[in-house]
């Protein structure tokens, strides 16, 4: 550690700004301050000699950009197709160092291998305090002995930056949690909602702000939807507004000591006839009697201590800047020392803060200094303790200046604006409200009654530095009661009502500050979908891990759950988002809305264990599931091809898996099916569904490499997809050649099995478990170990040179179900047509009486690749791995 004694200190800022601000003001205490460049060239190491409790300690300073870490869920889930946005509310995530950011944290490695102690100088806030934890678990996992600190300040000044190195406190793990908490809420729904909308809506409409490659996201933001919302419902109540014409009576009497302007007391009335009835009854008796009249002082009060809502209002009201600039002007003053920290719901001061001290810094200010003076001045008795607005995040003060300055050349007239806001807004809250005498004179005209106020300013106080409010004189004639005299005028006029006007900024910000009554009002009315009101419920949720009243697993689970319910629930209505986009945009000719990109989930993949299967069509408009992860897993499954309409249901299969299944509802075209079938079928995929697969064998697939219908569907005498176009061609039997029946109708099929079965009634020699060939000669009962057909049992001729082939069950039925006996060519072309034309054997595999058949049922002929015995398969070879 070149030869340097005492403990070596890695301190670490949140910007290098902030890192390079703190070395210099410690460095004066203890020494020189010399710098060298780190990993990141944005990121400088600056060193110096400091005490901190009397210890000597070499100081090692420099800084993240933010932000050290990113969450984002496992690469599986990351691409849109890879899985229903649904599963994305229990997904895995994981919290990594991006690239842009691996400079950073290789400099924070090496330079917490020299040290002892790692103090902690990000912003005092639940986000500075999860910025702590990160540079906390990269530092600690180069240096597992590290004693770490965190130091506390809310402004770059020399005596809250020396106050908080001597009393350093552990980090607050509860606040970044909180963060945490929030970090997964926000990429979960956004990532869920955004996915959702592109892919049904983006294809589905001409969307007139898209790119020239139209390759737009609709991103949803758990924060900005609110904003939104705001917006959109104010857009709402001016676009119902009604005008409505009104009617009222103003009165003003002139004197030698001004004039008072009175208004009808009523207001104004939306009739007409009434209304001019009552003006003609003033108008024929016109005198005025006062009949009462009120003095009363009026307070304005100044405002409360300024926090970052109200900088971002005010800013927004008096400057017209905008929230955003406005906190980029505000950091950047903080950064150079001129400001406390400018996020900060705290809008009340502490009572240990020295406020004279800052008053006292601004008195030789060309414009406001004399105000601070007379501040400071107890015979003036302008100053005031501050008031409270009730809110204190226990991390910072309100904002307030913290150096003096009339100017710097590098700043903008932005930078001018916002840090004369903050001195004034200051100044004004230690200051006396400012007094007026406020005069309301009630008149009484044929019964109906007007008033008028004045007001007389008696001092103006924290009016007198704060410029931006204005509170006027407005002199009336002196009345007494009783009183009479006849108006100047007395008119009746009409009115127009107006809505209210579009949301400022500022309005927009007030907006989003209402909190927990909006939540609780529209929970009573029963919004429950209102996005504004659950981000505010989740926003409270996020201060009560804060407090550690909750804990992050309950709050997660809770606002996930609430969150993916409305998330289904848009789903399941999805056709009220459409027709709503229906209204503002144009439909598109390219394929994609509900029937396109939006692929819809039916089961986990059994493949590759890592995606779902979701329900597809390809471009001749046949219908598959295939696996989302494709090309890298190409399990699909295709669908008869006489489907015209498929939709996923809430209802899964009770039998299949892996699971979830979700039953699908088929529609049929009616001239492709037998008619013996309903149009309307309620069907599962995973493999249980009995008329799926009768309706797969007849009317063929939609696969790549059968773009008509199968062989064997081609041989059947129900209508082909040729029926479409008006044409019905017979097709012959495949067994007997005839058209008067299909393939799998034949009768000679029903009769060969009943030949079978009186074979096996005459033949002495079998016992009754037993059935002779075709050929004469008996079957061997064997057994299926196929997935699908294990433990069933079925007969095969001995002989190598025979396909004769019987289920058993089909067998011992006497012929009477549809699919029977089969033997010779015939069984092996319906085999093929099923497998699309290619035969994996003509020969079943047999030893010591077992044999082994396909998925459907055919028999499959090879031997184990590890050590040649025909009686098993690799897979479950007693050999293999040794």
């Amino acid at each position: 550690m070149s030869g340097r004694g005492g403990t070596w200190v890695l301190n670490v800022a949140e910007k290098p700004s902030v890192a390079k601000s703190v070395a210099e003001i410690l460095s004066h205490a203890g020494g020189g301050l010399r710098s060298r460049d780190g990993r990141s060239r944005y990121n400088r190491i600056f060193e110096f000699d400091y005490s901190i409790r009397g210890q000597r300690c070499h100081m090692l300073m420099t800084s993240v950009t933010g932000h050290l870490m990113e969450l984002e869920f496992d690469d599986r889930f990351r691409k849109w197709h890879s899985c229903d946005p649904a599963d994305l509310y229990h997904a895995p995530v994981r919290k990594h160092v991006p690239q842009d950011k691996l400079d950073i944290k290789r400099t924070l490695e090496e330079e917490a291998r020299k040290c002892q102690w790692l103090v902690l100088w990000l912003d005092c806030d639940r986000e500075g305090e999860n910025i702590a934890f990160e540079v906390v678990e990269v530092c600690t996992s180069a240096n597992h002995h590290l004693n770490v600190w965190r130091a506390h300040f809310s402004a770059l000044t020399n005596r809250e930056i020396h106050e908080a190195v001597q009393n350093l406190v552990r980090p607050n793990r509860l606040f970044s949690d909180a963060v945490d908490a929030r970090q997964e809420i926000d990429l979960r729904i956004g990532a869920s909602f955004t996915r959702f909308q592109t892919l049904l809506l983006r294809d589905a409409f001409v969307l007139d702000f898209a790119g020239a490659d139209g390759n737009i996201v609709l991103s949803y933001g758990p924060c900005q939807f609110p904003t939104l919302g705001f917006i959109v419902e104010r857009y709402w109540e001016i676009q119902s507004h009604e005008p409505e014409e009104f009617w009222t009576i103003n009165c003003s009497h002139t004197s030698d000591n001004g004039t008072a302007t009175f208004n009808w007391m009523r207001g104004h009335l939306f009739d007409y006839t009434c209304s001019v009835i009552i003006y003609e009854m003033c108008v024929e008796e016109p005198t005025a009697t006062v009949q009462n009249v009120r003095h009363q002082e009026k307070l304005k009060y100044p405002p409360y201590p300024l926090s970052t809502v109200e900088l971002q209002k005010r800013a927004s009201r008096y400057f017209r800047i905008s929230s955003e600039h406005t906190m980029k002007v505000a950091e950047e003053l903080y950064q150079a020392g001129f400001i406390s920290y400018p996020r900060t719901e705290t809008d009340s001061f502490s009572s240990s803060m020295d406020l004279h001290a800052i008053v006292r810094e601004q008195e030789q200010h060309p414009i406001w200094g004399p105000y601070a003076l007379q501040l400071l001045n107890t015979e003036s008795r302008l100053w005031r303790n501050p008031g409270s607005g009730g809110h204190d995040d226990k991390a910072h003060p309100p904002i307030h200046p913290t150096k003096f300055s009339d100017g710097e050349s590098s700043w903008s007239q932005d930078h001018h604006k916002i840090y004369e806001l903050v001195v004034r807004h200051f100044l004004a809250c230690v200051s006396q409200p400012a007094v007026g005498a406020e005069t309301t004179v009630e008149i009484d005209i044929a019964g109906e009654q007007f008033s008028a106020s004045g007001r007389t300013i008696i001092a103006k106080n924290y009016l007198d530095v704060y410029r931006f409010e204005s509170w006027g004189d407005y002199i009336i004639p002196t009345y007494t009661i009783g009183e009479q005299f006849l108006p100047t005028t007395l008119t009746l006029d009409s009115g127009v009502t107006r809505p209210p006007p579009l949301l400022s900024e500022s309005d927009l910000l007030s907006c989003m500050d209402k909190g927990e009554a909006l939540v609780m009002g529209y929970d009573v009315m029963g919004y429950e979908l209102w996005k504004p009101y659950l981000r505010s419920m989740m926003e409270c949720d996020m201060k009560a891990v804060s407090m550690g009243t909750k804990i992050k697993s309950e709050v997660l689970e809770s606002c996930l759950q609430q969150m993916k319910a409305c998330f289904l629930d848009a789903r399941q209505n999805k056709a009220k988002l459409l027709e709503a986009m229906g209204i503002f945009f144009e439909r598109s000719n390219r394929s994609g809305g509900d029937t396109g990109n939006a692929v819809e989930i039916v089961r986990p993949c059994g493949v590759c264990r890592e995606s779902n299967m979701g329900l597809k069509r390809n471009s001749n408009g046949h219908f598959m599931v295939g696996c989302l992860s494709y090309p890298l897993c190409r399990n699909v499954v295709w669908l008869p091809g006489a489907i015209s309409e498929a939709a996923i249901t809430s209802q899964i299969c009770p039998s299949c898996s892996p699971g979830p299944v979700f039953l699908i509802q088929f529609k049929f075209r009616r001239l492709e099916i037998p008619p013996n079938y309903d149009i309307d079928h309620l069907g599962c995929i995973g493999g249980c569904d009995a008329t799926l697969r009768e309706l797969t064998e007849i009317c063929g697939t939609g696969s790549r490499n059968l773009p008509g219908m199968t062989a064997r569907a081609q041989r059947a005498a129900y209508p082909s997809s040729d029926s479409q176009s008006g044409h019905r061609r017979q097709r012959s039997c495949a067994h007997c050649r005839q058209t008067s029946h299909a393939s799998n109708d034949c009768p000679s099929l029903t009769s060969h099995a009943r030949g079978v079965h009186s074979r096996r009634s005459q033949n002495p020699r079998n016992d009754p478990g037993q059935i002779s060939c075709h050929c004469g000669e008996p079957c061997t009962l064997r057994t299926a170990n196929t997935e699908n057909n294990r433990g069933r049992k079925f007969y095969t001729c001995q002989s190598r040179d025979c396909d004769f082939f019987l289920w058993e069950d089909n067998g011992n039925n006497d012929g009477s179900q549809r699919q029977s006996a089969s033997h010779g060519r015939s069984c092996r072309s319906s085999s093929s047509s099923r497998r699309g034309g290619r035969s994996r054997g003509q020969r079943a595999t047999e030893t010591d009486g077992v044999a082994f058949v396909s998925a459907t049922g055919e028999r499959v002929s090879g031997r184990c690749y590890v050590c040649g015995d025909p009686s098993h398969f690799a897979n479950v070879c007693p050999n293999r791995g040794r």
